[in-house]
C-alpha cells in the first residue's frame, strides 16, 4: 500500500490541513516546480508547541539580505529569496571541472504556508543562522466560545 493511499486511509490529509496547509506542495507553480532547483527541494520542518509554530528552513549559502519573510492576506507566510548561492570555485586551475553537481539551489525560491486560526500575525519572528532560516510565529490564547442568541420566529 503507497505511502498516499495510508495517509488518506488513516484521514491524516484533513488533519494536516487543519493545522498549517502549504498553498501548493511546493509552494510555486507547476513550470517551475518542473525545472532544476526547484524549492521543492528545499527541506522544511514545521514544528508545532503549546505556545508557538517553529519553520526551520534550510537554505545554505544565500545572504541574509537576500531572504524575505512576510505574510500576507488571508493568513499566508511566504518565505522568498531571490539570492543564488556562491560556488567554490577551484576552476582557476586550468584543468579543473565539476564532474558532479547535486547542490543545486532554487534561483527564486517561493514557500507559502496557510496559518492557523490560533497564529498570532503581528508577533511573527525570523532569525537566520548558519544555513538555517527559523521562523517563529507565537500562538494566540484559546478565546472561550461565545453564545449566540437565536430569535425565535412566530408562526
Amino acid at each position: 500500500m503507497s505511502a498516499v493511499a495510508i495517509n488518506h486511509f488513516f484521514g491524516l490529509p484533513e488533519t494536516i490541513e487543519k493545522l498549517i496547509l502549504p498553498i501548493s506542495r511546493s509552494g510555486e507553480s507547476n513550470n517551475e516546480s518542473r525545472g532544476r532547483g526547484s524549492s521543492n527541494n528545499i527541506p522544511i520542518d514545521i514544528l508545532e508547541s503549546p505556545k508557538k509554530y517553529i519553520f526551520y528552513l534550510d537554505i545554505p549559502g544565500i545572504s541574509k539580505s537576500d531572504i524575505q519573510v512576510t505574510v500576507e492576506e488571508e493568513r499566508t507566510l511566504v518565505i522568498k529569496s531571490n539570492g543564488k548561492r556562491k560556488r567554490d570555485d577551484d576552476e582557476s586551475e586550468e584543468g579543473s571541472k565539476y564532474i558532479r553537481l547535486e547542490r543545486r539551489l532554487a534561483q527564486n525560491l517561493v514557500k507559502k504556508f496557510r496559518l492557523p486560526e490560533d497564529a498570532d500575525m503581528a508577533s511573527v519572528t525570523a532569525k537566520y543562522q548558519e544555513g538555517v532560516l527559523t521562523v517563529v510565529i507565537k500562538k494566540l490564547p484559546p478565546q472561550p466560545p461565545k453564545p449566540k442568541t437565536v430569535q425565535i420566529a412566530v408562526s
